[in-house]
């Protein structure tokens, strides 16, 4: 199947970029890797009339250590990702997306904005207690991970806006395991241990509508405390029991690679 017409733009600034968004008048989507966006257009489950290709714009492809910080601009690609050392968890987490051409392709910001519930840098976005920065009409604004994601594929960005960077607090300690029915497939649960100024923070992927954070697991390292914590539903690829079970395995593993 093939897209629906739509009107292409490429601006070159993020201000051109949000005058196209608002002219578009909430019909308009943003084009960074096309790694998401691309094929449910194909599908024609998204129908935007106005494409908008940042690709060109100035400023979006910085990826520096800045206090404990590792700042990630939107277009850092996940192939930049998985190679940078500043923070050894993004690379791990990058590393696990898709295949090659994928990460070649696919965009931090991208991937942030999609908010798919099975895509790693969300959980480790939630893990680290990351930041995401946002440019809209009414200027920028800075967002708490978890205040990000609503649902799948949902988050409180407004139409008119657009993510131009993240923030990763590089954690002391870290774990990272994920399950996967082969390599390069979404994972079917994702576990993220990062110890953030003094304080462990656990997030499961792939068990509800966004990144879940185990409360009672961070309290107590206990493993199984994450099966408590995460309500998955069962689906073709496997029960919620199933899904519970790899999570406190998952965790087991994560907390096990973190030292915890």
């Amino acid at each position: 199947m093939k897209c629906a017409p739509f009107e292409y733009v490429r601006p070159s600034s993020v201000d051109d970029v949000l005058t196209a968004l608002a002219e578009a008048g909430g019909e308009g989507r943003i084009l960074a890797g096309g790694q998401s966006l691309v094929p449910v257009m194909a599908l024609r489950l998204a129908r935007p009339a106005v494409l908008v290709d940042v690709n060109r714009v100035d400023g979006l492809a910085t990826l520096e250590r800045g206090g404990r910080d590792v700042h990630v601009g939107a277009l850092v690609r996940h192939a930049a990702l998985a190679e940078q050392t500043a923070h050894p968890l993004l690379a791990e987490a990058a590393a696990h997306i898709g295949h090659a051409a994928i990460r070649s392709r696919g965009t931090a910001g991208g991937s942030i904005a999609h908010a798919d519930p099975a895509a790693e840098l969300p959980v480790v976005a939630v893990a680290t207690g990351a930041t995401v920065t946002v440019a809209g009409p009414r200027g920028d604004r800075r967002i708490a991970a978890e205040d990000l994601f609503t649902g799948p594929l949902t988050t409180t960005l407004d139409p008119g806006e657009m993510v131009t960077g993240i923030d990763f607090p590089v954690p002391a300690r870290w774990g990272f395991a994920e399950f996967t029915r082969r390599h390069g497939d979404f994972a079917l649960v994702t576990v993220v241990v990062a110890e953030v100024d003094a304080q462990v923070r656990i997030a499961v992927g792939g068990v509800g509508p966004v990144p879940v954070r185990a409360h009672a697991a961070e309290d107590t390292l206990h493993a199984e405390a994450v099966g408590d914590a995460v309500g998955p539903s069962g689906d073709l690829h496997g029960t919620a029991d199933f899904r519970r079970g790899v999570a406190v395995e998952m965790a087991r593993r994560a907390l096990a690679s973190a030292g915890m």
